[in-house]
This record gives structure tokens, sequence and C-alpha cells, in this order.
């Protein structure tokens, strides 16, 4: 086989393997009523799944910071009970011109869903009466089992000792 060729299929195969996100991808939450669902997934019927929900934005350097474990999390687990959603609180203007290329750019994995609910003073409470409203802020759940983190995560480590436990509890 040529070389050239070669190097070709790698890159398409690639391409297939890599999420490459688009305004569509992204489900968008103007009101934090449509979007509290995201908050009692565990409640579902027959749903023994392990949820980490965290609340970032692009212009939040420590919440980009802990990206990237949270991302190893969704390799990780892949094969088991695990979900890992990732809500935006960046700007509706700059979805297509920020967030977007934010999420190809760093092969996030991770569900992605944008709330632009911009009343936040409703609903901090609802998330968790101790969130002064700073980010990042991670909450992890199951049916069992509700832990609200307001903090920054600065190893897998760390979120593997809070996960797998729960995990292992179901």
């Amino acid at each position: 086989m040529k070389p050239y060729l070669l190097i070709a299929l790698l890159l398409v195969g690639y391409g297939l393997s890599a999420q490459q996100w688009t305004v569509d991808d992204v489900p968008q939450y103007k009101d934090f009523d449509d979007f509290e669902k995201y908050l009692h997934l565990s409640e579902e019927s027959d749903s023994d799944t392990t949820y980490l929900i965290n609340f970032w934005a692009t212009w939040c350097k420590p919440c980009v910071a802990e990206l990237p474990y949270i991302e190893a999390l969704v390799e990780k687990y892949k094969d088991k009970k695990y979900r890992s959603i990732l809500v935006s609180l960046d700007f509706e203007r700059q979805i297509e011109s920020r967030l977007i290329p934010f999420l190809n750019k760093n092969d996030i994995q991770s569900e992605v869903v944008l709330l632009m609910d911009t009343k936040e003073s409703r609903w901090i409470d609802r998330v968790d009466p101790s969130w002064s409203g700073a980010i990042p802020i991670t909450l992890i759940y199951n049916k069992k089992e509700r832990r609200f983190f307001e903090q920054s995560f600065h190893s897998i480590e760390e979120l593997q000792e809070i996960i797998e436990p729960m995990m292992d509890e179901r």
C-alpha cells in the first residue's frame, strides 16, 4: 500500500471517530424549568446509572482546567452505567463563535447542554441550596445518593474516589 494512501485512510478513520459538534448537537434551554430534568435523571424507572452533572463555561479558567479529568471518566466508564453531562453557561450569542469551536478543539465526548436562563437567582437554590452561584460546580448522583461540589477537581483520581463507591453501592 502506498504511504499516502495509508495516511489518507488513517485521517478518514480519525475523522469518523471524533465527535464534530454543531449547534444542532447541543440542546439549548432558555428556561431552567425545561432543563431541570437533568438534575433528576436517576428518578427514571429502572435507572441505576451514576450521573456527573458539571456546570461550566468556556470563559471560566478553573472550569476548563478540570474538563480533561471529567472527559477521562467518559472513556474509563464507557462500559458502565455512567453519564457525564456538561451544562454550559456560555452566552447565547457565543454558541457558534466560542462554545462549538471549543467542543471540537478539545474533542469533548460528554453530553453537552446549554442553559441560557439568565435569572440565576431564581434557580440556583434548585440545583443545590448551598450553591453560591460560582462555577464550576459538580453534582454526582444516583438513586441512592446525591453529592454537590462547589470546587474544581484537579485529577481523575479525585473524581474516581467519589464516583466509584457510588457505582459500587447501587
